[in-house]
C-alpha cells in the first residue's frame, strides 16, 4: 500500500505515468458497528490484581474486524487503515479483554523526532523504516486500572521486537508516537520510559502552504537499541 501510494504521488506530479489499472478498486466503507464493541461491566481493580497481561496479535479476518470496529467506536481518533507495515494487538487478561493497539509505518517527516535522532534527509530516506509508529493506543473505557496504560506499553516494546523481524524481515530500533496536548499530559508513556522529543508543528503531512490546520501534538520517542541513533546516522559521529 505504501508503494501504491507513493506511485500515485509520483504520477500527480508528472514524474511518470503508470498503465490503466487492471483490477478495479473499492474503497473501504466504514465500519459498522455491532454488539462485539458494546460497552462491558467494568473493570475496576488496582494492576496488582491484573497478575498477568497477554498480547494477542491480530491475524484473522475476525480479529481485524473486531480490532477495526474497537478503535472506531472508542477512540477519539477513529479508525483508518494503518500504512505500511503494520502489527495490531489485543490485550487481555485472561478471556477479559483491555486495550488495542496499533503499530505501523513512521511519519515520513517530524522535525523534533529527526532532531533528536540528528540524522541528514539522506539517512532518514534510507532508515526510515527502522522506526515504527504507535499510531493507536487504546484502553476501553469501561477498563479502570490506574497504571496499566503504562505496563501495556512496556510489554508491547518488548512484544513488537521479538514479532516485527518475523513479520518483516529487519529489526526496528526506535518507536514514535504523537500525543495530542490539549487531551493528554502523556503521563502514561513518560511512566513507561518514552523519550519527549518536542512538539509538531501543527502542520499536517500534506500541507504545503505552511498553515497549522491540525492540533500540536507532543513527540515521544521509545529506543528499542541501545546504540540506535549509530544505527540510524551510520555516516554520522554519536
Amino acid at each position: 500500500m505504501s508503494a501504491r501510494v507513493a506511485l500515485l504521488r509520483m504520477q500527480e506530479d508528472s514524474l511518470l505515468s503508470l498503465p490503466a489499472p487492471i483490477h478495479s478498486y473499492t474503497p473501504v466503507q466504514g465500519v459498522v458497528f455491532t454488539a462485539a464493541s458494546d460497552p462491558q461491566p467494568e473493570v475496576r481493580c488496582s494492576n496488582s490484581e491484573i497478575s498477568r497481561l497477554t498480547l494477542f496479535r491480530v491475524t484473522t479476518v475476525a480479529d481485524s474486524k473486531l480490532w477495526n470496529e474497537l478503535v472506531a467506536r472508542h477512540h477519539y481518533l477513529g479508525y483508518k487503515p494503518l500504512p505500511g507495515a503494520q502489527i495490531r494487538y489485543f490485550v487481555k487478561h485472561g478471556n477479559t479483554l483491555l486495550a488495542a493497539l496499533g503499530f505501523g509505518a513512521a511519519a515520513w517527516k517530524v522535525a523534533a523526532r529527526d532532531a533528536f535522532i540528528g540524522w541528514s534527509p539522506d539517512e532518514r530516506t534510507a532508515h526510515l523504516h527502522l522506526v515504527v509508529n504507535n499510531a493507536r493506543f487504546l484502553i476501553l473505557p469501561w477498563v479502570h486500572v490506574p497504571n496499566l496504560a503504562s505496563r501495556i506499553l512496556s510489554l508491547a516494546a518488548r512484544q513488537v521486537v521479538r514479532d516485527w523481524p518475523q513479520l518483516y524481515g529487519y529489526q526496528p530500533v526506535l518507536l514514535e508516537t504523537f500525543v495530542e496536548q490539549e487531551r493528554f499530559s502523556g503521563t502514561c508513556y513518560k511512566a513507561a520510559n518514552w523519550l519527549y522529543a518536542g512538539q509538531t508543528t501543527g502542520r499536517g503531512k500534506l500541507d504545503r502552504h505552511h498553515r497549522q490546520n491540525v492540533p500540536v501534538k507532543d513527540v515521544y520517542l521509545y529506543p528499542l537499541h541501545r546504540h540506535f541513533r549509530q544505527v540510524l546516522t551510520p555516516s554520522g559521529t554519536h
